[in-house]
């Protein structure tokens, strides 16, 4: 196993930014009148993932501020689950890409908690 470095080392990272750019091609295909709902929601809390572990990474001097930005990105994973949810219902992605973005987000909730459950693991300083 190699050093963690940076935020982008981390597996959980990895697997949101796989994620979150999955669903950038998906919903490019999404018809015209979801651009400014269902897509930009979509993208954005996909996106938000991402950000939220990013700034975790920045912020693992301060115990509370870094359990609280991964809250914060498990919510957004969690948000992500939901829209994926609507996606499947209007028809826009079919059963089998919605449960493979579903099991996705699925592993990084519970990499997630994990951090979130063994902070000193993380901590700095």
């Amino acid at each position: 196993m190699s050093k963690i470095r940076s935020y982008k080392d981390l597996n959980v990272y990895q697997i949101a930014m796989n994620a979150a750019m999955r669903i950038f091609d998906l919903t490019k295909k999404f018809p015209h009148e979801e651009k400014y709902s269902l897509v930009d929601q979509i993208r954005r809390s996909s996106r938000s993932v991402c950000t939220n572990i990013a700034e975790a990474w920045r912020k693992r001097r301060y115990k509370a501020a870094f359990i609280s930005r991964l809250n914060d990105s498990e919510s957004e994973a969690e948000e992500t689950r939901v829209w994926l949810e609507f996606c499947l219902k209007c028809k826009y992605l079919n059963e089998s890409i919605v449960n493979e973005l579903d099991d996705m987000y699925d592993n990084i909730i519970a990499k997630v908690v994990c951090m979130i459950k063994k902070p000193e693991n993380w901590i700095i300083g």
